[in-house]
């Protein structure tokens, strides 16, 4: 009688297993969060309700339904842009296309999304792998070749991500793709180029959609680069009028405040911003901001704060393989800031060695080295990223003050001379440094 109990037995728990998976329910689907401030405010918010509202009523009545699951992880990866509220939103967004993966695993759109979503959470790798098995499935979409050419910018690998970029434009050139042709033009130093591009960018979409304002912001943000205030500016009250309490237009009017040295407006403008959107970048200006409008107190809790948010960020990403923000390049600029240089040093490393071959990863290792006072190491890194002939004055003044550092004073003098040239209002603490460099030449 005995040996016929283990194969009843294995019987039985076999049926129970399949009963289990057939009769499981299915995990709740992340509800949409309640808007607050500016945020809450027009049509947008009223129409996302109302679509998100009726994309959870088909799940409710079939969970399986591919095309609504779809079409809410988009809807959810686009509030979570709009808000900020990116762990919420990128996590929601994530158990939609694992679930649509899981049934079918060649599902074009949902690879896409996935691979926009590694993306966005600085998992470029998983990106880039996602973005090469959609592109298999379909070589003739202008997206997917975006995505590929945003993973392999990041990855550093510049002249792969200009043939994907040039694939887009071939495919269907709109403002996703004339944006991609602006950050590229950027990278290898053609600004007025880079100019262009993004104002086509601006006009090819719809005013006041997020990416079409966003495109302007972008506009805006090269036009500070340069040191037009003026035209930066009106890029940033354009945006504001047609998004009105957009928190990145309220951004760039505060970096063009902190520029004319009108401090106390800066500061309101980021607070506001700060308001709205969860960004730590907002956190991190204001230390700057309080920093020089004399109120080391406030700068040294946002500076904490920044960490905080960075941390926390970090933390999912290290927990999950799959989702949260890798931050350790912030955070490094962000222990520099609160004057904890191994910290730096330990993040700085973490990023280069995630992707070595990035021009602003190599960027912040070197500057890393030079605020620890070794130049050696900084002049090899700095020289690493310069390769692209990227004229960012940021990047050219750091290079130029490691450059006189390491013994190099003629180099150094005219690179920071030609920082300086670009972009008369650069960072304060950063061209202080380099104006007295100059003087002790």
């Amino acid at each position: 009688m005995r040996k016929y109990l283990y194969p009843i037995l294995l019987l039985s728990f076999m049926a129970a297993v399949a009963a289990l998976v057939f009769f499981r329910k299915p995990e709740p689907v992340p509800a949409l969060k309640p808007r607050h401030g500016d945020l809450a405010l027009g049509g947008e918010w009223v129409n996302t309700q109302q679509a998100v509202g009726g994309l959870l009523a088909r799940l409710r009545s079939t969970p399986d339904d591919t095309k609504a699951q779809l079409l809410l992880a988009q809807a959810y990866m686009q509030e979570g842009r709009v808000t900020g509220d990116h762990p919420y939103y990128d996590m929601a967004a994530v158990k939609l296309l694992d679930e649509i993966l899981r049934r079918e695993p060649e599902n074009f759109e949902a690879l896409c999304c996935k691979a926009s979503l590694s993306l966005t959470q600085h998992h470029f790798t998983e990106g880039l792998a996602l973005a090469e098995q959609a592109v298999q499935l379909n070589p003739n979409n202008a997206f997917v070749y975006g995505l590929l050419c945003d993973a392999n910018v990041e990855l550093g690998r510049y002249p792969e991500a200009v043939r994907m970029a040039d694939k887009m434009n071939t495919v269907r050139p709109d403002l996703r793709a004339y944006a991609r042709v602006s950050y590229l033009r950027e990278i290898h130093g053609d600004v007025p180029g880079a100019i262009e591009a993004m104002d086509m960018a601006t006009k090819a979409g719809v005013g006041g959609l997020e990416q079409t304002e966003w495109s302007r912001i972008t506009l805006g943000h090269l036009y500070e680069t340069t040191g037009d205030l003026t035209r930066a500016e009106q890029q940033y009250q354009t945006a504001l009028a047609a998004r009105p309490g957009y928190a990145y237009a309220l951004a760039g009017l505060g970096r063009v405040a902190k520029a004319r040295h009108d401090y106390p407006a800066a500061i309101a403008h980021f607070l506001k911003a700060r308001a709205t959107v969860k960004d730590y970048a907002f956190a991190d200006e204001l230390t700057d901001l309080y920093r020089l409008n004399h109120e080391p107190a406030k700068a040294n809790a946002m500076a904490r704060e920044a960490i905080k948010m960075l941390a926390t960020d970090a933390k999912e990403a290290d927990d999950n393989e799959q989702m949260g923000h890798y931050a350790d390049r912030e955070l490094a600029y962000a222990y520099l800031k609160t004057n904890e240089p191994d910290k730096a040093l330990e993040h700085a490393k973490a990023e280069y060695e995630r992707r070595p071959d990035n021009i602003d990863v190599q960027e912040t290792l070197a500057w890393v080295h030079y605020k620890r006072g070794e130049y050696a190491a900084a002049r090899k890194l700095i020289t690493q990223a310069r390769r692209t002939n990227s004229q960012n004055p940021t990047l050219l003044c750091r290079a130029g003050l490691i450059a006189t550092k390491s013994g190099h004073a003629a180099e150094g003098q005219a690179l920071i001379r030609q920082a300086l040239a670009i972009n008369p209002y650069l960072s304060m603490e950063l061209a202080e440094e380099g104006k007295q460099l100059l003087a002790g030449l």
